[in-house]
This record gives C-alpha cells, structure tokens and sequence, in this order.
C-alpha cells in the first residue's frame, strides 16, 4: 500500500508537470483523521462499529480551467491496520472524483469547493488462515466496496511562491455503508501542495 502511494505521487508529478499549460494544475499530499457517529444505544449482540480516528495519508490532483472550474481526483487509505469490534483486522480506503469551484480570494490565499462521486473499500486481512502456497499469490484479504457520495471544501495559502498549505474537510455519504454504525463519514486534515500554471 505504502509503495503503491508513493508510485502514484511520482506518477502525479509527471502529469502535472504535462498538464501545467493548459490553466493550472494543483499537486497535494497531506494526512487527515476521520469522523462518524456511533451508536451507543442499541441492544442487539453485534453492533457495527464506528469509523472513526486514524492517520489517513492522502493525495489529490486538481485541474482549474480558465473560469475557475474544474476536476478534482483524490485519495485517502488508513496507514495502519485496526480492529474490527477488537478482533478483525481491517483498513479502510476512499477515492472520489469531483467537479470543484476554485476562486482565487487574493495573491496569496484561493479556494476549493466540490461534488463527486467515489468509493469506500474496506479491506479485511485474513493472516489468521495460513498460506500454504505463497508462489501462487495468496490472497491475505477480502474486500468490502461501497459507492459514496462526496462534498469538500478547503482553504489554502500560497506560503512560498506556488507552494500552498490547505486546511481541508470532506464528508462522505455511504447509502448502503452496512460494515459501519453510520452512513456519513467526515474526514479533516491539511495537505502540502504546488500549483504548476497561472493562479
């Protein structure tokens, strides 16, 4: 997963190094926590848990046209392994694509407001189960996708020429998000970016 988020960071530079011509093209790695609600009421012997807590490192790729719209693709996974209920081992990952409004307020300060679409995958880790032929590719974990709806907004400061920091916040909304207690997921953080192009 590490190697993979690096990959894609290297991958992302290039494009945006291709892309800078056309308007501008933002570039942003952070880390940020989630948030969401638990239900501390119920009665029933198994109750879903909440998803909440964790470093989340993410990253996004943004391109503004010249009327200050455009698209954004962004990423967040749980660095680290939890627990389910205190027993199964798990990490969640979201991904979203979205239409975003990027008005620049002055020299230095511009910023983010968009809508999309994504995905929640849950992946579940079955090390308990031995893997009696690893040349073969064993699969150590078992997958939980679901569709989401996602908002975000975010604020961000041009500190050293095309250098930015960006306080940030996102809520997910997951119709049929059945392996957690509730259906609205937040997610705050900030990122360290680089605009390539006129802003």
């Amino acid at each position: 997963m590490r190697k993979f988020f690096l990959r894609t960071v290297a991958c992302a530079v290039l494009v945006c190094s291709g892309l800078a011509h056309a308007q501008h093209v933002d570039f942003a790695v952070g880390a940020s926590t989630v948030w969401s609600s638990e239900n501390k009421t119920a009665l029933t012997g198994f109750i879903p848990p909440p998803l909440k807590g964790g470093v989340y490192p993410n990253a996004s790729l943004q391109y503004i046209g010249p009327s200050n719209f455009g698209i954004n693709v962004e990423g967040a996974f749980r660095y680290h392994k939890t627990y389910y209920n205190d027993f199964q081992p798990y990490r969640p990952i979201f991904y979203d694509v979205n239409a975003v409004f990027a008005p620049q307020l002055n020299k230095r300060f511009s910023a983010d407001f968009m809508g999309g679409v994504g995905g929640q995958t849950v992946l579940f880790y079955t090390q308990v189960l031995p893997c009696t032929a690893p040349a073969n590719g064993c699969r150590l974990f078992t997958n939980s996708t679901h569709f989401l709806v996602h908002l975000g907004a975010d604020f961000r400061y041009y500190f050293l020429g095309n250098m930015f920091v960006r306080p940030e916040v996102h809520w997910n909304f997951i119709p049929n998000n059945s392996d957690f207690h509730s259906r609205n997921v937040f997610r705050m953080g900030a990122s360290v970016g680089y605009t390539w192009g006129t802003r």
